[in-house]
């Protein structure tokens, strides 16, 4: 049986994306929170670079596991779309407004849903108001927070680098970027967390956030800041209140959530590498090198929600319909065999990771985010100087999501 009976338009009943059976594989759930990588190189071998999957609430998708299959996917908005309306399970009545999936996926008024001269519009607003913030001391804020972080255990000998420290740094730098209120920020961390990991709490967490953002945006209207509220309020592109809030929603998830994830993957790295940790106290090593490489070998997020198909069309061997969900595997994508036969090779000098995503998408504040996490790594090695891991390396957990996967604790130790 081809790929074209399988999977187009005279797909027999039960085929995995058509109606979601049994046998396809779930990118959540216990197997898919322990062993994502797993799942990602036994899709590839049975499916080849897009595979047939099933996201929460057994809603079928596409992911895309190549990485010139990703790069296609994001270069070509025509073909690919960022708009969740044109998405056939939630057009016929298959996603309930209730689904975890809606605020990942779901469209709202905001530039990551609109293609085209909608998008140019907004994405132009979001550049030009992070622009302004990056130039407003994001390296300052970021000393100060990496700091104040440090005090509460400095004294203690012990932390865990996780929980004490990458969970709530960029999230507290974010505060001053935004302009809200430090005790709102850290109120905010959960909440961003819980949208990532989906499940029964996403929607209520979601609420919450565009709850304190609604707020944050009436109180600059009345009293304006050099923030990127502000920015985005006084834009030339005159953004509605709708706007507003869904892109300092945008903006506080995703620079937060990934900047957090990949802080603790670049201190697990250094810290399970003595190479790197004394290349780094010395200055011989630049922590851009690590941090690239982890952009590699662990992107912040593992898969990117979510395009739709605008016609039907070709992937990987496989028949695309209008209106089929694809997902993006960054993690698969960057270990793509065919784009990187021997993965044990250096990548330094090479950025054409996909971790930042690619195209007219591509995520705009990752001067920010990189910003964050040196200083964060330069301020803790220098302020706690013999810091070491507290367990064995291979002791280290991660726990996954549909989206990403996460450190679950970084113990460390160190004279006081």
């Amino acid at each position: 049986m081809s790929d074209q009976t399988l999977y187009g338009p005279d797909a027999p009943h039960g085929c995995p994306v058509a109606h979601g059976s049994a046998d396809t594989t779930r990118l959540y759930g216990p197997e898919a929170a322990t062993d994502p990588l797993g799942i990602y190189e036994r899709l590839r071998k049975e499916h080849g670079s897009v595979a047939p999957v099933l996201l929460e609430g057994d809603i079928p998708a596409w992911l895309v596991l190549g990485y010139r299959d990703n790069r296609r996917v994001l270069d070509n908005p025509r073909q690919f779309s960022r708009d969740a309306r044109i998405w056939r399970d939630w057009r016929d009545g298959r996603v309930e407004e209730t689904s975890p999936l809606i605020p990942m996926i779901g469209w709202r008024p905001d530039c990551v849903s609109q293609d085209g001269e909608p998008h140019r519009r907004l994405r132009g607003a979001v550049t030009d108001g992070l622009l302004a913030a990056s130039g407003r001391g994001v390296r300052r804020h970021a000393t100060h927070f990496a700091n104040k972080q440090i005090d509460v255990f400095a004294d203690t000998g012990q932390a865990d680098l996780v929980a004490d420290y990458a969970e709530y740094l960029p999230m507290l730098v974010l505060t001053r970027i935004l302009g809200l209120a430090e005790a709102e920020g850290r109120r905010l961390v959960e909440s961003c967390a819980q949208v990532l990991k989906g499940g029964e709490d996403a929607i209520a967490h979601n609420d919450r956030i565009i709850e304190i953002l609604g707020e944050l945006a009436e109180r600059k209207r009345a009293e304006p800041g050099s923030d990127f509220t502000t920015a985005l309020l006084e834009h030339p592109a005159a953004l509605d209140g709708d706007e507003v809030v869904s892109h300092l929603r945008l903006v506080l998830i995703a620079a937060h959530t990934t900047t957090s994830n990949l802080l603790a993957r670049v201190l697990q790295l250094v810290l399970t590498d003595t190479s790197r940790l004394s290349g780094l106290i010395s200055g011989q090593l630049n922590i851009s090198a690590v941090v690239e490489e982890v952009m590699w070998n662990s992107p912040p997020l593992a898969v990117l929600p979510g395009r739709f198909a605008a016609s039907d069309l070709e992937l990987g061997g496989h028949h695309i319909q209008e209106g089929d969900l694809l997902v993006l595997g960054l993690a698969p994508g960057n270990l793509d065999p065919q784009v990187r036969p021997d993965p044990g090779v250096s990548v330094q000098g090479n950025q054409s990771h996909l971790a930042f995503s690619a195209g007219p998408h591509e995520c705009p504040g990752q001067s920010i985010g990189q910003s964050i996490i040196e200083i964060a790594v330069d301020v803790l090695l220098h302020r706690l100087p013999g810091l070491r891991l507290a367990v064995p390396p291979e002791e280290l957990t991660s726990t996954a999501s549909t989206w990403e996967s996460r450190l679950d604790s970084l113990p460390v130790e160190f004279p006081v």
